[in-house]
């Protein structure tokens, strides 16, 4: 029952695809540990620049390695501001886990899709209700849905 309530919460918290005020105040006080580096390795804050405003934007995100690459993927999908930032800034940002690294992320396109997004649901449990398949699903799920979240190959600039 709890995970019912939970998942349910997570859905109204980013109704519309976009977080509303509680998910972005929990959302800065995410990016704020884990720039420092006291949670998990598989916890950063992305730094990206906004392709209207231009400001610099801070959010959490969950890092899924896979094959021994590190991945970031869009739980809410292709209309996400950050992907559409990272898309017109040539890929180019920054993650902060207790020091800063220059990234550049390369949209990944290749039939391994699907199991980084297995991978990010193992690492990601707060992406989970936002994905209409279990993370512990065969792989073939996962290749029904992969042109949905898109998935960006992190690598040092």
């Amino acid at each position: 029952m709890l995970s019912r309530a939970v998942k349910a919460f997570k859905h109204w918290q980013y109704r519309g695809g976009r977080p509303r005020r509680w998910a972005r105040i929990e959302n800065r006080l995410w990016a704020l540990a884990f720039a420092a580096g006291i949670m998990p390795n598989r916890a950063a804050t992305l730094e990206i620049r906004g392709r209207k405003s231009g400001r610099l934007i801070s959010f959490p995100v969950a890092i899924a390695g896979h094959d021994g690459e590190r991945y970031l993927v869009a739980m809410l999908g292709e209309k996400t501001n950050w992907v559409l930032n990272a898309r017109a800034g040539d890929g180019r940002a920054v993650l902060r886990h207790g020091r800063r690294e220059e990234i550049r992320l390369t949209e990944e396109l290749s039939d391994r899709r699907a199991a980084i997004l297995r991978r990010y649901l193992q690492v990601a449990p707060g992406a989970r209700p936002h994905f209409p398949v279990d993370r512990h699903a065969p792989l073939e799920e996962f290749e029904r849905i992969v042109d949905r979240y898109p998935v960006f190959r992190i690598t040092s600039a």
